[in-house]
């Protein structure tokens, strides 16, 4: 079978007929876009970093035995590049993640910066009005704005508050004053509690989780020693096998309809985090089919 030539912007290395829209069970989004970030700039590459990245990873999982992308992973054109605005921004990604879910297609967003989720959020509320955000981060995310807007990156699990999903947070260990009174304490699960804990921490999100789930993972909840490639890295963050360990518990018990994997800033001398970032994407669409499968 005729392979895509390395220069095209799909998700890994794989055989047309499995990159095709009509037979894809599921739908990458790549929003490159880093209009509100604050501190390290670059998020706006972070979805060609992951898609390149990707032609590095076998299709077989050794953990599961599966090979996922027989289900389908098409990789849509990028959303939002001529975005003036966070708004329009937002308009753009729910456009086009409504467009594909109405087509049944699980949406999966490569970020660019956290504030890409919101329109994407809002699609999957439309369909799945019990809908639950699972977040994972370093940050609350909970301002009301930030630096004069309201779809600012820092604002993107309030934003999904306001328009009536649950939010529930993984990893948190960054929260301004003017947020606090946004937490709902009994959702919310501090990186410094879970460090080193038992396991059954995990147990306890997935209590906090309606059926239908938005997962979004902003790669700052990583240690910045496992993933250092992100806009605003703190230490103490999570593992690799801790977030996968969750990520299993979440699509055994859970229906994930739509996801994201968010800000990552590349660094051309060390492509670590972009490995580690595309292996999370397929990740998580491997979860999604081991476990639909059984």
């Amino acid at each position: 079978m005729k392979k895509y030539p390395k220069s095209t912007p799909f998700f890994l290395d794989m055989e047309d007929e499995f990159a095709a829209a009509e037979n894809a069970r599921y739908v990458l989004l790549p929003v490159p876009y880093d209009g509100t970030s604050t501190f390290v700039k670059g998020a706006d590459r972070g979805p060609q970093a992951i898609i390149e990245a990707s032609d590095s990873l076998e299709l077989y999982d050794v953990v599961y035995g599966v090979e996922a992308y027989t289900a389908g992973i098409h990789t849509d054109s990028p959303v939002a590049e001529n975005a003036r605005t966070p708004d329009e921004m937002v308009e753009a990604v729910y456009a086009r993640t409504s467009h594909w879910m109405a087509q049944g297609k699980c949406v999966g967003l490569l970020g660019g910066e956290h504030s890409v989720s919101e329109g994407a959020i809002r699609a999957a509320l439309e369909k799945y009005p019990d809908l639950t955000v699972l977040q994972i981060d370093a940050h609350a995310d909970l301002r009301d704005e930030y630096h004069g807007s309201p779809h600012n990156h820092a604002c993107v699990m309030r934003r999904a508050q306001t328009l009536g999903a649950r939010v529930v947070q993984v990893g948190i260990r960054s929260v301004a004053e003017e947020e606090r009174h946004n937490i709902v304490d009994d959702n919310i699960y501090y990186a410094h509690q879970i460090a080193g804990q038992d396991p059954r921490w995990m147990e306890s999100v997935c209590t906090r989780l309606t059926p239908h789930v938005y997962l979004t993972i902003d790669l700052d909840g990583f240690d910045p020693s496992v993933l250092p490639a992100t806009g605003t890295p703190l230490p103490g963050g999570l593992g690799w096998y801790e977030v996968t360990a969750l990520l299993d518990r979440l699509f055994r018990q859970k229906n994930v309809v739509a996801f994201d994997v968010v800000e990552l800033c590349p660094q051309p001398e060390n492509v670590v985090s972009d490995v580690l970032a595309a292996s999370l994407v397929y990740k998580v669409i491997t979860l999604n089919e081991f476990y639909n499968k059984l």
